[in-house]
């Protein structure tokens, strides 16, 4: 065993897929995060039975449940304010999705992409305030309802190469329920390019980081694989989760046909997870 176990694994999925994994979830107690809503025919569409039959089929789950908000050619930096009408709406969709199953966290995406140097582009002398700016009326009327409704923005690194900007984002909050999710993935990509490794991002943020995917990958793209296939350093990642005074949700974010269980049983093979 290399680390003391840093509690149950997770995993993400659509709400057609909880039959398959309710009973493994309903015994370890774990956390969930339901994909539905990021699905434009979804929130599109009278939801309200896929929202009756979600709480049916967690009748007895314990652990905490997220959704994954909107994000498909959507950013909360847009500059066009009708586009910031349109990404605005969407998240206010999902969070109502979100409170109807009882979800208490929903994912979005980081709207940053680097363009040279990754310690160079989104910083003070580059724009960020103005950056900030166009975030914060893009999001003017979704934090509030985040905070109506208990249900914490999570903020997910996407192309950032530089955690800096991501963070200085969600400290221009200064709202309990704006924070930080991982992708370990896509920080390992972004690695590869320059940026810092997943177990810094973990040391960067700190006690904003409330949520992760956990996903592996070669570097090369965007895998979804199950842990242990790739190239990432999951004993440095858990080494710096266990330095943190607080536990994010640990969420399996992974592709194929028995990928989580996978994924969940080579986490606890070595003794990072229950």
């Amino acid at each position: 065993m290399q680390h003391k176990p840093l509690g149950a694994v997770g995993a993400a999925m659509r709400s057609d897929a909880l039959p398959e994994h309710r009973d493994w979830l309903i015994a370890g107690q774990r956390d969930l995060e339901l994909q539905d809503p990021f699905h434009p025919e979804v929130l599109d569409n009278d939801w309200s039975g896929t929202a009756a039959r979600i709480r049916d089929s967690l009748a007895g789950h314990g652990g905490r449940l997220s959704v994954h908000g909107p994000f498909v050619n959507l950013s909360i930096m847009g500059f066009d304010p009708r586009a910031r009408e349109l990404t605005a709406l969407r998240l206010r969709q999902g969070l109502e999705f979100a409170a109807a199953v009882g979800a208490d966290q929903m994912v979005i995406h980081s709207p940053y992409e680097f363009f040279g140097d990754p310690f160079i582009p989104h910083s003070p002398e580059q724009g960020l305030k103005g950056q900030l700016d166009l975030v914060g009326r893009t999001l003017e009327s979704v934090v509030p309802l985040a905070e109506e409704v208990g249900c914490t923005l999570v903020v997910e690194n996407v192309f950032d190469l530089n955690p800096a900007p991501l963070l200085a984002l969600v400290r221009s909050f200064d709202s309990e329920r704006v924070r930080v999710s991982l992708d370990v993935g896509h920080a390992y990509i972004a690695h590869r390019r320059g940026g810092p490794s997943p177990d810094q991002w973990v040391r960067e943020a700190g006690s904003l980081l409330v949520h992760l995917h956990l996903q592996d990958t070669d570097g090369c793209s965007d895998r979804h694989w199950a842990p242990g296939r790739g190239n990432i350093n999951w004993y440095a990642l858990f080494e710096a989760l266990a330095r943190l005074e607080h536990r994010p949700r640990l969420i399996l974010e992974v592709g194929g046909d028995g990928a989580i269980r996978q994924g969940a049983e080579w986490l606890i093979a070595q003794g990072y997870v229950s």
